[in-house]
């Protein structure tokens, strides 16, 4: 049964590829003051992890961000937390193709949207996770480098040589992000 489901990843892996090849991108960053939207690409698998995301988003929209959370649990079910939350979008199992690709209107919006920043918590490399990231029209994706940093599709890769939790990584992420460009614009008078 894994051998089968590798085989349908693969194939979908290459149907990304295909689409990639289309695409022209060039990675802008505002700084972290001028963020506006911020889109969250997340393994939900763990409902624990689901508090400290609350939380950063809580955080960023006292500072005047739009965050947007699109989530992918492998289940059929969702757990009870995930369910009628207008901070996440939660796909589940039933809700992705044959080639594990996003299959819906949901998701397509949350890869077309022009997001400022798109953060990928997809630490146990869901493949419906990277296509959606892959393919986000974010200015700047940010996520955890992996084994061949050329082959990701971040512009920021957060380096960690333990596993990180989703606090303390979201963490990082705004530490760097707020190093980069950090000055905000400034008003004429």
């Amino acid at each position: 049964m894994e051998l089968f489901r590798n085989l349908r990843i693969r194939a979908g892996r290459s149907m990304l590829n295909g689409k990639l090849s289309k695409i022209t991108r060039k990675p802008h960053y505002i700084g972290f003051y001028n963020i506006r939207t911020i889109g969250i690409v997340w393994d939900a698998s763990k409902p624990e992890d689901f508090n400290p995301l609350a939380r950063f988003s809580q955080k960023m929209t006292e500072l005047g961000k739009q965050v947007r959370i699109l989530g992918y649990y492998p289940g059929k079910l969702l757990p009870d937390q995930f369910i009628a939350n207008r901070i996440i979008t939660c796909l589940k199992r039933t809700e992705v193709d044959f080639f594990y690709r996003p299959a819906t209107p949901e998701a397509s919006s949350f890869i077309k949207e022009k997001l400022d920043v798109l953060i990928d918590i997809n630490f146990s490399k869901q493949f419906t996770l990277e296509y959606v990231t892959a393919l986000s029209q974010a200015s700047l994706k940010v996520g955890l480098a992996g084994d061949d940093p050329a082959s990701t599709p971040f512009d920021v890769m957060i380096s960690a040589r333990n596993s990180l939790g989703v606090e303390k990584y979201l963490e990082q992420v705004v530490y760097y992000l707020e190093m980069i460009n950090s000055e905000p614009i400034k008003k004429a008078v």
